[in-house]
């Protein structure tokens, strides 16, 4: 099977043709904190509102790092965007938001489709019936809206565009992961459990858990999950894992891993890829996760550690 191409993902995402859209990033309301400042915002692009959260340093004007958070899924619907300040519980505490931002880096999430203010437009499920129904995909949406968020925040006067990362857990580690795949301008990426190929969990019946949303037609004619991961060497990637997850066992984890490693090994850059496996932990973030999470970023998009260590 020939490498999977970029181009071919979006031709299985249908993702749409944003070239003559222009992405802007409307505040609604700001409130300071200790060490952070939270701005509700509104991502706008041709017709779509995307609501989210915009939390940045204290006091700093940039140009910052920054980081594209992507929410998780968890069939908690009502939470959304809020994870990046309230959490949940396959999260360590506290939630990443406070802590990106007092260790100086700006970080934008948004809702997803189906989520937080956005569960209006429908179900999971009736959203991903209608967009295959109409040759597309729910996953492909919910890229195409991060693509939208990734402009707006490039184009932010206090956002460094050359040091922008993307970061998340379950469904927002596919999301994070795919987004590098398809943008060179996300510099770095970090994901945590939802790495596996999806051939093999076919194979056992370890697919039904997933969410419809991540169902992309084709894709195994073309390649699997590690194949897109391998689309995003030779940039920076710290993949994180628990040997229990029952949405990434072992014998779906392993392969997509040989490939990923494959691809970073063949472009003489293995030291940029970062793989850690907790063999006793299932679908959740460790301590052991979040202390590399915030070595990584702050690594991969040059972000010296703070001087005191935040609260």
């Amino acid at each position: 099977m020939a490498d999977l191409t970029r181009a071919e993902l979006h031709v299985l995402l249908r993702t749409a043709d944003r070239r003559d859209e222009t992405a802007a990033m409307r505040t609604v309301s700001t409130t300071a904190h200790d060490g952070f400042d939270l701005h509700r915002i509104a991502v706008t692009s041709g017709n779509r509102t995307l609501p989210g959260m915009f939390v940045t340093p204290a006091g700093t004007t940039g140009p910052l790092p920054a980081v594209l958070y992507c929410h998780a899924h968890g069939n908690r619907y009502g939470i959304g965007a809020a994870e990046l300040m309230e959490g949940r519980p396959a999260l360590q505490e506290p939630p990443y938001g406070p802590v990106l931002a007092r260790a100086g880096f700006a970080v934008l999430c948004i809702d997803m489709a189906g989520f937080g203010a956005r569960q209006a437009e429908g179900t999971e499920s009736a959203l991903a019936k209608a967009a295959l129904w109409r040759g597309r995909t729910l996953f492909g949406r919910m890229l195409d809206d991060l693509t939208a968020a990734l402009d707006a925040l490039a184009a932010h006067p206090s956002i460094d565009p050359a040091r922008i990362a993307t970061l998340g857990l379950s469904m927002g580690a596919t999301h994070a992961y795919w987004l590098a795949a398809l943008d060179d301008r996300i510099a770095a990426c970090a994901h945590m459990c939802a790495f596996a190929d999806i051939g093999p969990l076919i194979g056992t019946g370890a697919h039904d858990p997933h969410g419809i949303y991540m169902t992309v037609p084709g894709l195994l004619e073309k390649g699997d999950m590690g194949d897109v991961a391998a689309l995003v060497a030779p940039r920076p990637q710290l993949v994180a894992s628990g040997a229990r997850d029952p949405l990434t066992p072992p014998d779906a984890l392993n392969p997509a891993l040989t490939r990923l490693r494959q691809a970073y090994e063949s472009q003489g850059v293995s030291d940029a890829l970062t793989v850690l496996t907790s063999p006793d932990t299932g679908h959740e973030e460790t301590p052991r996760m979040r202390e590399a999470v915030l070595g990584f970023l702050r690594l991969a998009l040059r972000q010296p550690p703070p001087l005191t260590p935040p609260p």
